[in-house]
């Protein structure tokens, strides 16, 4: 539906992966998936890898106070760290506030 984003604010964070423990990578992201979606103001998320490792999450949040507050999860917290070890070449994270969205979808 045309407009659910407006006024949410978007945390989007592209990576780029090592080859390092793919495993326990993907058993992480999926207990943050899954710990993200029970914080207050969570709206949502859309994420993709390809096949060279680069990737892009965009997490919905309510408002700012919502994003940061899952910025300093200390579960959140100790899985950055470790993905700062071993799972990540480097990344950037922005941070956007939602204006406008709309969706097509072929009939």
């Amino acid at each position: 539906m045309d407009g659910e984003r407006r006024g949410q604010v978007a945390v989007i964070f592209t990576s780029r992966r090592t080859d390092a423990d793919a495993d326990g990578y993907d058993a992480a992201a999926a207990r943050m998936d899954a710990l993200a979606a029970r914080q207050p103001g969570y709206r949502g998320v859309d994420s993709v890898r390809g096949p060279d490792g680069y990737g892009i999450t965009v997490s919905y949040w309510a408002d700012e106070a919502a994003a940061i507050a899952w910025r300093h999860h200390p579960d959140h917290a100790a899985i950055r760290a470790l993905g700062r070890e071993l799972w990540y070449e480097d990344y950037t994270v922005t941070v956007a506030a939602v204006t406008r969205d709309y969706r097509w979808r072929r009939a």
